[in-house]
């Protein structure tokens, strides 16, 4: 097999065109998949293609960008943690491209130390030599600083230096503003600055809950004491420890854990393996197993797991982002093989969940690269014409959907692809009004019309193949509202989901055609058929959702014709709020200036005679 030496069978603009926003690190390969570069980034989009603008690489960026044929990411939940993953996987890989953003500085952490009567808390970088408990790695001096902050206003031990300490005749500006309690000249005792030690101790390990409960118990030992300046501080420092811990990540989980996520899709599947190794993220492993269409997540797991753990050591944790059909076997095998108990969970909360969340991030992001891969979607586009026997390659599809709820916020979607994929911006969403509640034919018509009254008007493109989810009864509305705008060019296939309703056994109805056309089983004009038509499904349940959760949000004065904003707002400040203009009376209503016999009439009814209300 030719190396590629070029960019030339990778396609950046798609590659950047489906690339997330969020930080992450990414690594850059060559045609021997030798990771030639490792960078990080707050914003993986921006960061990645900044690369590939004209007139703006370095010589050396020119040389490192014509060896690329691929690039991977692995997103992260900060830019701390992808510094930090950054960092360990230049030291395990060794990129050559990597020499000249190399930081020969360690981590910094957070110190403690033990040998004094009035502990101190400091930044530390270098090694480890002074006695004392050690927090960290933090990803930057910027971190351990801003903490240290956090940490003065809550527990204000001395951060300090002995020299200044020891010299100290009376309390400084620290002590002034309570960010500290001045030990230097014994305004604290020790056994209360040991408390706090404690308290910081416990926080900088993650047991902020069992902090706020050891602080609770204070508080209110504090009261019954009477002491109550005492029981006041106490409760400021719950009170900012729960705004802390809603915001602030300290520490990764602890022990060693792998994380496997699994996302599916049209027929591939992506399944992310996360390795937590003493509470560090030391990097994922990405697999694409070979599967059929008719696989759940549940199912690939069950399989991926024992195919991969059993020549392995596993860990003492699996966190699984589905529930296995078979996870006791597979605990005693692996527990048996690694000569230590091996749990499988997928109801995780916390620190876990947070990881888990990640990784599941990971894996829909890698798997909608891959859906999106360019050479892929051409290889469906050629066989979606072998297979319906079309006399040009199809350049663009459309397909619509109907979403409602027992027939009320009906909504019609329309979702478009190229033979580059998903194209997002075009998709559109039809609100549909004036029909008979719960009639699908009626909805698809309306939304057919609408959208190809636009093409008429030339706002956007035709299609060459438009896809209808439904039956026969859809696929003719579809057809006479084309033909009532004369749209003549547009080849209408309907996506019946068949007798069980089983991805794979999906029926393809033609316009005046008795017999369904027979789609190649396994074909990949049927994966691309399946995803547009399941990008269609949840656009259009998105929309309904939407559109539902919108109009509970809407007041009940809105809906009555004839009673605008101002009228409203004086109707709410007479009666007191919503209640009182409910309670009112027609006479009581028509006092108020503005407000007719006839509109008040019609204010009371909407109350009053609708069963909605």
């Amino acid at each position: 097999m030719a190396e590629i030496e070029s960019l030339s069978d990778f396609d950046i603009k798609i590659f950047l065109k489906n690339l997330t926003k969020c930080p992450g690190i990414y690594k850059m390969l060559n045609a021997k998949g030798e990771i030639i570069y490792i960078g990080k980034a707050k914003n993986l989009k921006n960061r990645v293609s900044s690369y590939f603008r004209t007139k703006v690489a370095s010589p050396k960026q020119q040389a490192m960008l014509g060896k690329i044929t691929r690039i991977e990411v692995t997103v992260t939940n900060t830019e701390g943690e992808a510094l930090l993953l950054e960092s360990q996987q230049i030291k395990r890989y060794k990129p050559r491209y990597n020499i000249c953003l190399r930081d020969d500085k360690s981590y910094p952490y957070l110190f403690i130390s033990s040998y004094h009567d009035y502990p101190q808390i400091t930044f530390h970088r270098g090694a480890k030599k002074k006695r004392g408990k050690y927090f960290g790695p933090y990803p930057s001096a910027g971190a351990v600083k801003e903490t240290l902050k956090l940490l003065q206003k809550i527990f204000p031990i001395r951060q300090c230096e002995d020299s200044y300490y020891n010299n100290r005749t009376r309390p400084c500006l620290q002590h002034q503003i309570e960010r500290c309690t001045a030990p230097c000249v014994g305004l604290i005792n020790k056994q209360d600055y040991a408390e706090d030690v404690h308290n910081i101790v416990l926080f900088l390990e993650g047991k902020g809950n069992l902090l706020i409960d050891h602080l609770i118990g204070q508080m209110e030992k504090a009261s019954k004491n009477l002491e109550f300046e005492r029981a006041v501080v106490f409760r400021d420092q719950i009170t900012r420890l729960r705004t802390v811990l809603e915001k602030h990540f300290v520490h990764g989980e602890k022990g060693d854990v792998d994380i496997i996520a699994c996302s599916s899709k049209a027929g591939i599947a992506c399944v992310q393996v996360f390795f937590i190794r003493n509470g560090q993220n030391l990097g994922n492993k990405l697999f694409f197993p070979k599967i059929t269409e008719d696989y759940t997540p549940e199912n690939i797991l069950q399989a991926f797991i024992p195919q991969y753990y059993l020549e392995r050591q596993p860990p003492y944790e699996l966190i699984v982002s589905h529930p296995l059909l078979e996870s006791g076997l597979l605990i005693e095998v692996l527990s048996k093989q690694a000569k230590h108990t091996v749990t499988i969970s997928d109801n995780v909360r916390g620190e876990r969940l947070r990881w888990l969340r990640m990784s599941q991030m990971n894996a829909e992001n890698s798997l909608q690269s891959k859906l999106a891969d360019k050479q892929g979607i051409y290889n469906r586009y050629l066989n979606l014409q072998e297979e319906l026997g079309c006399i040009n390659l199809p350049k663009r599809l459309e397909c619509f959907d109907i979403s409602h709820t027992q027939g009320d916020q009906t909504v019609a979607s329309c979702v478009v692809f190229d033979r580059e994929g998903p194209l997002k911006s075009a998709y559109r969403r039809f609100n549909i009004e004036g029909i008979t509640p719960g009639d699908d034919y009626a909805a698809m018509y309306q939304a057919i019309y609408r959208r190809f009254k636009r093409l008429k008007k030339g706002e956007h493109l035709s299609p060459d193949i438009l896809f209808i989810d439904g039956g026969k009864g859809q696929v003719n509305e579809a057809s006479k509202a084309l033909k009532e705008l004369d749209v003549n060019d547009v080849m209408i296939i309907g996506v019946s989901k068949g007798p069980d309703r089983k991805a794979g056994m999906e029926k393809m109805i033609l316009v005046e055609q008795e017999q369904p056309i027979d789609i190649t089983p396994g074909a990949s004009a049927l994966l691309l058929i399946q995803h547009i038509r399941d990008e269609a499904h949840r656009f259009a349940i998105t929309g309904h959702r939407q559109r539902r959760a919108k109009a509970k949000k809407e007041s009940v004065l809105e809906r009555i014709v004839g009673l605008g904003s101002k009228r409203r707002q004086l109707l709410l400040k007479q009666f007191g709020g919503l209640q009182g203009v409910s309670n009112a009376g027609i006479d009581a209503l028509a006092r108020i200036d503005g407000i007719s016999q006839q509109l008040a009439q019609r204010i009371y009814d909407n109350f009053h005679h609708q069963d909605d209300y």
